[in-house]
């Protein structure tokens, strides 16, 4: 799938969703409804649409709104399943969205374009290809055979609660098909949307206390934020699956905070440089690990045995790489939604 096929493919070794559910800040008060947008036209095969949400800044105590966008896939035959809002424990908390090979809860929440609710009708994948219901999608410039049409019907949900649960909130619980899903392996959001939700964040226009729930920009034809980024997390990776993390490009540096709070951006530069030396000392200890085993292999007489052992030791280590690279850039995107923000003159708190 074009870029991302081998931007991410060392990033498919899947883990469990629970990992991509994080309980982050909880906010006393819910998101404002979902507003009324145009979805953009589709700019070119291969792309599936990832609606907007309203997203939570801690620094300035607001939401803030992500556009939806079209986005090409970490890989075929995966399918979005978006984030949303849920009551609990005395607040709001927002459960990341995941790629995965089935679309599961999503609170109920009505984010349209074929996320009624309770799935998703805007297209679907067969065969390696994924087609598109014109029915739901704005599909017109471009070359696109494979479409289909099939209306879409519901029953009347044209609520745009954007939470689940608490005051006003949407009741809705996962059914068994759901909650199937949940337990499935899933690739969290990939680099052009953490960057595209980024975008969103440093745009004071996009902030509920603001713009009242109408933010400036509803929706892009593709991710803002993402361009010449080749990787999340500060790093930028090569074409081939890395094996060993000797392999792996080193750790570059964020763009440092530069909010106008000396304080507040000093403290997170500090988070960061910890970060990096963690990182890299992880990296460092799994390198140690892998090269005593391959001296290990090597004290083997026999040779037959030895290229097989060496093969699976190869499998071994490159699993091992992923995982690694796919929970530090867990890490920086965890930090990074912590960046401290400049605050709005004309702005406030939501209500």
């Amino acid at each position: 799938m074009r870029i991302f096929k081998f931007l991410f493919a060392f990033l498919l070794m899947a883990i469990p969703a629970t990992m991509f559910s994080q309980v982050g800040v909880a906010v006393a008060f819910g998101p404002p409804e979902i507003p009324v947008y145009a979805q953009p036209d589709c700019p070119d095969d291969g792309y599936i649409w990832t609606p907007g949400y309203w997203a939570y800044d801690d620094s300035i105590s607001d939401y803030y709104w992500v556009p939806g966008t079209w986005v090409e896939p970490p890989e075929d035959g995966y399918l979005w399943t978006p984030g949303y809002w849920g009551w609990g424990n005395g607040g709001y908390f927002f459960s990341d969205g995941y790629w995965g090979l089935d679309v599961g809860c999503y609170g109920g929440i009505n984010y349209g374009y074929g996320y009624w609710g309770g799935g998703y009708d805007g297209g679907r994948w067969d065969h390696g290809h994924y087609y598109y219901n014109r029915s739901v999608n704005r599909i017109e410039g471009g070359n696109f055979h494979n479409t289909y049409n099939e209306n879409v019907n519901h029953g009347n949900n044209d609520n745009h609660v954007s939470y689940n649960g608490g005051k006003g909130g949407l009741a809705a619980r996962p059914n068994s098909q759901q909650e199937s899903a949940a337990r499935q392996n899933h690739i969290p959001a990939i680099a052009a949307q953490t960057s595209h939700a980024q975008a969103a964040r440093a745009n004071p226009e996009q902030r509920a206390g603001v713009n009242h729930g109408n933010p400036s920009i509803t929706a892009t034809a593709r991710p803002s934020g993402a361009e010449n980024k080749a990787g999340s997390g500060g790093e930028t990776h090569s074409a081939g699956p890395p094996i060993h993390p000797k392999d792996l490009p080193a750790i570059s540096r964020p763009e440092a905070a530069n909010s106008g709070n000396a304080k507040a951006d000093q403290k997170y530069e500090t988070k960061q440089t910890l970060l990096i030396n963690r990182q890299n000392a992880d990296r460092a200890n799994l390198q140690q690990k892998q090269d005593t085993e391959h001296a290990q292999l090597k004290a083997n007489a026999n040779l037959q045995k030895a290229n097989d052992q060496q093969q699976r030791l190869e499998q071994k280590h490159q699993q091992q790489t992923q995982r690694q690279v796919q929970q530090h850039t867990q890490q920086q995107q965890s930090l990074q939604s912590h960046q401290p923000q400049p605050r709005s003159s004309s702005g406030g708190s939501a209500h």
